[in-house]
């Protein structure tokens, strides 16, 4: 049988101008190559966003493996600084060039050609699932979340799966994720009363209420950590006024904060302790605090066992290191798959990833390929 080569196929993919939410053929070419090779493939397309389901092997399987990617990548960004054309897939001296190299269409170029060549060398006693979309850059709300619909309506269930996103932050096999931080975003708005800064007392100053509250927030300790993930952090992002005036107080200012969340707190805490001090700072002051907060993701963990342990011999066996089982970075759609099976991510080295001249060796894609193939070989053995 012919080997699917996992570094052309990212090449192609690489050429498919993807950017978050446009599908830009990368699916397209997924669902031919998948198809041919004996998957049951289907478009599972919500709000604008484009997302494929592929499985091989009998609906329901006790023994189902699932893998988990997408195709969709972020901007360019400005193309005058790259190197290398952003869609093009050039080769230099072994790496290959192009946006999403890394994050992540190398990742499901490996998963893919590592579950056609199974089926098509060595069928399972099993089934395969493969969920791709082209909305975990963007919103993720018609991506991953769209395709968990569609399979819990039609009965379709993953025993486990591996999220292939980079997860390795200097050498390939260093590092696999076993969960995620939660993080949510924090919208404050202060208003007061405008007025003349030579006479303070006729107005009403939002900026000592916003500079009170971002001080309070960002001075607490919100833990020290716990065991399977480092300390709670809030970043404040913005503080805006708008104000270009010296002599004027002005009526209202803003402020954003970023929260990233260990398993100590929930997203719903987290909102009741800054409404708590923003209703004190309110009262004290007399200024108006609105707060909208928006979830992205509760913080989870797939704790140690079977399914860890099964990516962690295969990665040991072809790279020769034992990985971390880390908690650390952001968030990826491994949070709303761990509501329906056990999950964890391992894939590429990530140092270029959203970066101009993002880029990839073109040996780690296929050794990426080959600890997938030995995942999927040591499961249905």
């Amino acid at each position: 049988m012919p080997v699917t080569d996992p570094a052309a196929l990212t090449a192609s993919l690489i050429r498919c101008p993807s950017v978050t939410p446009e599908e830009g053929g990368a699916l397209v070419l997924l669902e031919e190559l998948l198809s041919n090779a004996g998957f049951a493939c289907t478009r599972v397309d919500r709000g604008g966003v484009s997302n494929l389901f592929a499985r091989w092997g009998d609906k329901g399987h006790a023994k189902t493996f699932g893998f988990n990617g997408h195709t969709d990548v972020v901007p360019v960004g400005d193309e005058a600084a790259w190197t290398a054309d952003p869609f093009g897939a050039e080769i230099r001296d072994g790496i290959m060039f192009g946006r999403g190299a890394t994050d992540m269409k190398s990742g499901v170029a490996a998963f893919a050609a590592a579950a056609i060549d199974l089926v098509r060398d060595t069928p399972p006693e099993g089934a395969i699932i493969l969920t791709i979309t082209g909305d975990e850059e963007g919103d993720a709300v018609d991506g991953t979340t769209a395709l968990l619909d569609y399979m819990d309506a039609k009965g379709e269930k993953m025993s486990v799966c591996l999220v292939g996103e980079p997860t390795c932050p200097n050498e390939m096999g260093d590092m696999m994720k076993i969960g995620r931080r939660g993080s949510l975003t924090a919208w404050f708005t202060f208003t007061g009363v405008q007025g003349h800064s030579a006479y303070p007392h006729r107005a009403k100053n939002p900026l000592p209420a916003m500079a009170r509250l971002m001080d309070q927030m960002a001075s607490h300790t919100l833990d020290e950590g716990s065991d399977h993930f480092d300390a709670s952090t809030l970043a404040i992002v913005t503080m805006d006024t708008g104000n270009p005036a010296t002599n004027v107080i002005p009526a209202e200012c803003r402020a954003t904060v970023n929260i990233r969340f260990n398993d100590l707190h929930s997203g719903a805490s987290l909102t009741d302790w800054m409404q708590t001090l923003a209703d004190a700072i309110a009262a004290e002051t007399s200024i108006d605090i609105a707060m909208t907060v928006k979830i992205s993701g509760e913080s989870f963990i797939t704790p140690p066992g079977p399914l860890s342990d099964l990516v962690a011999a295969s990665v040991e066996a072809e790279t020769g290191r034992t990985p971390e089982l880390s908690t650390s970075g952001g968030t990826s759609d491994a949070r709303f798959v761990q509501h329906h099976c056990p999950v964890v991510e391992f894939g590429l080295v990530g140092k270029t990833m959203h970066k101009v001249d993002e880029n990839v060796p073109v040996d780690q894609i296929h050794q990426l390929k080959s600890i997938y193939s030995r995942i999927l070989r040591d499961y249905f053995a």
